[in-house]
């Protein structure tokens, strides 16, 4: 006996839809008939291999049916098809391969990152190194200035030296400090930048002392004072303060591998221990320094001195930001480090500032800013400024303006 049953008469875990064929024996066994559990049925190739787990659950009729699938096509545990894969015709995102230039550029700035972590770290050794005075004053009283002013000092200070660096340089044995080269660096708010010698034996006021040369003042009261006295005399407030000693000096030149000077004349000058041919030519540490100290060959003595000086240090600050000191990590860090042990500085003065300084320095050398000596009146083994011209060279710093043409002619 054979009967079709509905899909809402089946029970709720036959596996599959639609019509079933379901064939019930009451007794005895049909030859060429396979039997499982007693109940005859049909069975597929795969079910033989099917383990029992699936077997079970095609056994899903109540009162002991078999039910079979009227559609072997459909079978009921089989998956559901896969999902085909996306095209790029099928508005598929294909993921995009790294090119060549991107794994360049990766690097690149990769290796940028650790050399400015490596250069933040050595400027801030460097700047520990470097020795901090309190030189200027909280309170400038009357004396103002627009843009920036630095006011450099070289110093004849040897306790850096021992005797046969001492005999070496020529720097003599004299005891104490004394301030050897005086200059104002002025950076205009707009123009060309300035620096501007002022001749040690000008005779100044001196706060506390009366008149005498104003390098005086430094052996007086060290740097403070120093300032104090050049603010009281131009009415410039001076906004940082530079400072470098005979073995600091020769040092920064060694470290900079020299720096190349164009002499007019032969040099000849036993005191200061050089004895240089005209030409241009390469100056180490030694002869630099006598070059920046030679006078007495000199007719013009401290006035031909402060010009020979303005000329080196230029030229030092123009080799000090060349591509080879600065693109060379070797030669930058060698110059770095003998300006670290070279320079003392006010404790307001930081690395932006000596950024600006050197900057300026190169500038100067470059032929894009002016050099001069303050303007004088009488001459002799001390010197007066001119008041009527020396008041308008101190008038343009107050006000922020590069110096007057009338005055560098």
């Amino acid at each position: 006996m054979s009967e079709h049953r509905s899909q809402g008469e089946r029970g709720h875990d036959a596996p599959l839809p639609g019509p079933v064929k379901v064939t019930t024996y009451t007794s005895g066994n049909v030859p060429g008939v396979s039997y499982k559990g007693g109940y005859a049925h049909s069975p597929r190739d795969e079910d033989e291999a099917a383990p029992p787990a699936a077997a079970a659950a095609r056994q899903g009729a109540p009162g002991g049916t078999r039910v079979m699938p009227a559609d072997r096509d459909h079978p009921a545990s089989a998956p559901p098809p896969a999902k085909p894969p996306r095209s790029r015709r099928s508005g598929g995102r294909p993921k995009k391969r790294r090119s060549g230039f991107g794994r360049f550029l990766r690097w690149f700035l990769a290796i940028i990152l650790v050399i400015a972590i490596a250069l933040t770290g050595l400027i801030w050794f460097i700047w520990s190194r470097i020795e901090k005075v309190d030189a200027i004053p909280d309170d400038h009283g009357s004396a103002r200035s627009d843009g920036q002013v630095f006011l450099v000092v070289g110093s004849d200070r040897r306790d850096d030296l021992d005797e046969e660096e001492q005999a070496e340089l020529g720097t003599g044995t004299a005891e104490g400090e004394r301030a050897d080269t005086l200059m104002l660096l002025h950076l205009p708010n707009s123009g060309r930048p300035a620096l501007i010698s002022v001749p040690r034996d000008s005779v100044v006021d001196i706060p506390g002392h009366g008149s005498g040369r104003v390098n005086a003042a430094f052996a007086y009261g060290g740097p403070a004072l120093l300032v104090e006295t050049m603010e009281a005399n131009t009415g410039v407030a001076i906004d940082d303060y530079v400072q470098i000693g005979f073995g600091g000096f020769a040092q920064i030149v060694d470290a900079l591998g020299g720096v190349e000077m164009c002499l007019d004349e032969a040099i000849q000058d036993e005191k200061a221990k050089i004895d240089l041919p005209a030409g241009c030519q390469e100056l180490a540490g030694t002869d630099a320094l006598g070059f920046a100290r030679a006078r007495y060959f000199d007719p013009r003595a401290d006035l031909g001195r402060v010009e020979r000086q303005q000329e080196l240090m230029a030229a030092i600050a123009d080799e000090a930001l060349s591509p080879g000191t600065l693109l060379n990590p070797i030669e930058f860090t060698r110059t770095a480090l003998a300006g670290g042990n070279a320079l003392i500085l006010d404790e307001g003065t930081g690395p932006l500032d000596m950024y600006r300084f050197i900057r300026a320095m190169g500038s100067i050398a470059g032929g894009s800013g002016d050099t001069l000596t303050v303007p004088l009146g009488r001459v002799g083994n001390t010197v007066d400024w001119d008041p009527a011209a020396a008041g308008e060279l101190w008038s343009a710093l107050q006000e922020g303006r590069s110096v007057p043409e009338n005055l560098l002619e």
